[in-house]
C-alpha cells in the first residue's frame, strides 16, 4: 500500500499535507484581504495594490502546482490538464516562486530609488516585474524544450541543481536590495521587515529546495518520497503565509499600519508621521474672526474655517482640492533637513493626488503633473509649488464665491459667534487631546455639525 501511493499519491500524510496548505493559502487570502475590508482601504491602480494581488496569485499557484506535480492527489485516469510540464516547469517556477520573489524584489527596488536615490524609481513597476521574471521563463522554456521529465514528473540531478541554483539567486538579489537600503532610518520598520522575510524565506527554501532536490533524486525510496513531498507542500504553505504577511510595501500606502493593531486608527498620513497638529482641531486655538475680505490664502491657516470650507467642497464633489491643500499644508510642516519624512509625505501625496488615477486626483496642468512625477529629488521644498498655485485657482474660481451663501458658511459664523462669546467670559481648556477633536476628523462625535450649532458652556 505504501509503495503503491508513494508512486501514485493519495497517502493519508498526502492529504494532511493538502489540509495544511489549503489552510495556509485561507490565512494569507484573510491577512490580504480583511485589513482592506476593515479599514476599508481604497482601491487605487498603483503598484501598492496590485503587487500584494499578484503575490496573492502566485501563492496559489505555487501551492496548487506542488499538490499538482509530486503526485499528492490519487487520480483514477490520465487527464490532459494533469501535464507535467504545465504543472511543475511553468506555474510553479515562473508562475509561481519566480513571481513570489520578483514581487518582492520590486518592492526593495522601489524602496531604494525613493528613499536612497530620492526619486521615484526610473523604470515602473509593470516593466520591472516581467524583467526581473525573464530568467524564470527562459529556464522554463529551455526545460520544456529538452524535456527531461519522466512519467512521476520528476528530473534528475543535472536540471534539479541549477534549478535550485535559480531559486537561491533570486534571495540573493532581495539580499543585495537590503543591503542597499539598510542605513536608511525607516518609520514603519520597513528594514527589519525586510531583514525577517530574507530570514524567514532563506530557511524556508533550504528545507524547501532540500525535499525538492531529495524528491527528485531518490525516487526508488518510496517512505522519502512521501516524507520529502510532504514537507514540500507544507513548506509552501508555511513560506507563502510568512512571506506575505512581512511587507514591504506599507509606507508607500496611504492606508498606515493594516496589520497592527493601534490604539488609535490614524486617518491622514501627517498623523503617522507625527507631524504637529496634522488634521486637528484643538479648542485652546486663539480665537481669531473672520473677515471674507481677506485673501484666502490667509484664511486657509484657521482651521476652523479650513474645516468648514473643505466640508463645502465635499459637498459640491470638489472637496479634493482642499484636502490636497490640507496634504500640501502638512508637508510643509516637516523640516527640510527631515528628508525621511518628507519623502515619505510627498510619496503619500503623489500616489493619493497626482498620479494619473488617483484616489482623489486633482485637476493639474500636464507639465506641472510631469514636474512632480519625474522631480530628481523628492525632498525639495518647492516639490508641489506650482501645483498648489494652480489648485489655488481652481479653489477660488470654482468654490469660494459659492461659499460665503451656503449654509456651512452661515453654521461656521454662528460657532463662531459662540467662540466669541467663550472668548470674552474667558473660558479656556488647559491642553489639547484627542477627546477635544472637532468635526470630521473625530470619529467619536461625527455627529456635532448636523445636532445645530446652539452656545453652551462646558460642563
Amino acid at each position: 500500500m505504501a509503495n503503491g501511493c508513494a508512486k501514485t499519491g493519495g497517502c493519508p500524510s498526502d492529504y494532511v499535507a493538502v489540509a495544511i496548505s489549503v489552510i495556509c493559502f485561507f490565512v494569507l487570502l484573510s491577512r490580504s484581504v480583511l485589513p482592506c475590508l476593515i479599514h476599508k482601504a481604497p482601491r487605487t491602480n498603483s503598484s501598492s495594490f496590485w503587487i500584494p494581488v499578484i503575490q496573492v496569485i502566485s501563492s496559489f499557484n505555487l501551492l496548487f502546482s506542488i499538490m499538482m506535480s509530486v503526485n499528492l492527489l490519487r487520480f483514477r485516469t490520465k487527464h490532459w490538464w494533469r501535464y507535467c510540464y504545465l504543472w511543475a516547469v511553468w506555474i510553479e517556477g515562473p508562475l509561481g516562486f519566480g513571481l513570489l520573489m520578483s514581487c518582492r524584489i520590486t518592492q526593495a527596488f522601489q524602496l531604494y530609488f525613493i528613499f536612497v536615490k530620492k526619486r521615484l524609481p526610473p523604470v515602473k513597476s509593470y516593466i520591472f516585474l516581467p524583467l526581473v521574471l525573464l530568467p524564470w521563463i527562459f529556464g522554463a522554456a529551455i526545460i520544456h524544450a529538452k524535456k527531461p521529465l519522466n512519467r512521476q514528473c520528476h528530473m534528475g540531478p543535472q536540471w534539479t541543481f541549477p534549478v535550485a541554483g535559480l531559486h537561491a539567486l533570486y534571495v540573493l538579489a532581495l539580499v543585495a536590495f537590503t543591503r542597499a537600503v539598510r542605513h536608511v532610518e525607516f518609520r514603519f520598520d520597513e528594514l527589519r521587515d525586510l531583514w525577517k522575510g530574507i530570514l524567514v524565506s532563506a530557511i524556508s527554501i533550504i528545507i524547501w529546495v532540500t525535499a525538492f532536490v531529495l524528491n527528485e533524486i531518490h525516487e526508488e525510496i518510496s517512505w522519502l518520497q512521501v516524507a520529502s513531498r510532504f514537507v514540500l507542500l507544507v513548506t509552501g504553505g508555511v513560506l507563502v503565509v510568512v512571506f506575505f504577511s512581512i511587507s514591504s510595501n506599507q509606507p508607500l500606502l496611504s492606508q498606515i499600519s493594516l496589520k497592527k493593531r493601534e490604539h488609535f486608527e490614524f486617518q491622514r498620513m501627517g498623523q503617522a508621521l507625527g507631524i504637529p497638529d496634522s488634521g486637528l482641531l484643538f479648542r485652546k486655538e486663539e480665537f481669531r474672526p473672520i473677515d471674507p475680505n481677506e485673501p484666502l490664502d490667509k484664511l486657509l491657516l484657521n482651521k476652523k474655517f479650513r474645516q468648514s470650507f473643505m466640508e463645502f467642497a465635499d459637498s459640491c464633489y470638489a472637496g479634493e482640492t482642499l484636502h490636497f491643500y490640507e496634504e500640501v499644508y502638512d508637508h510643509g510642516k516637516i523640516p527640510v533637513d527631515d528628508s525621511i519624512r518628507r519623502i515619505y509625505m510627498a510619496r503619500h501625496i503623489m500616489e493619493k493626488f497626482i498620479v494619473a488615477g488617483a484616489e482623489m486626483e486633482v485637476n493639474l496642468s500636464h507639465k506641472t503633473r510631469q514636474e512632480i512625477l519625474t522631480t530628481q529629488d523628492l525632498t525639495h521644498p518647492d516639490l508641489f509649488k506650482n501645483a498648489l498655485n494652480e489648485v489655488m485657482q481652481l479653489i477660488k474660481m470654482n468654490l469660494v464665491r459659492d461659499y460665503w451663501s451656503s449654509i456651512f458658511f452661515i453654521k461656521f459664523k454662528e460657532e463662531e459667534s459662540c467662540d466669541e462669546a467663550m472668548h470674552k467670559e474667558g473660558w479656556s481648556f488647559s491642553s489639547p487631546r484627542l477627546s477635544s477633536v472637532q468635526g470630521s476628523d473625530d470619529p467619536f462625535y461625527q455627529e456635532q455639525m448636523s445636532k445645530g450649532s446652539r452656545c453652551s458652556s462646558p460642563s
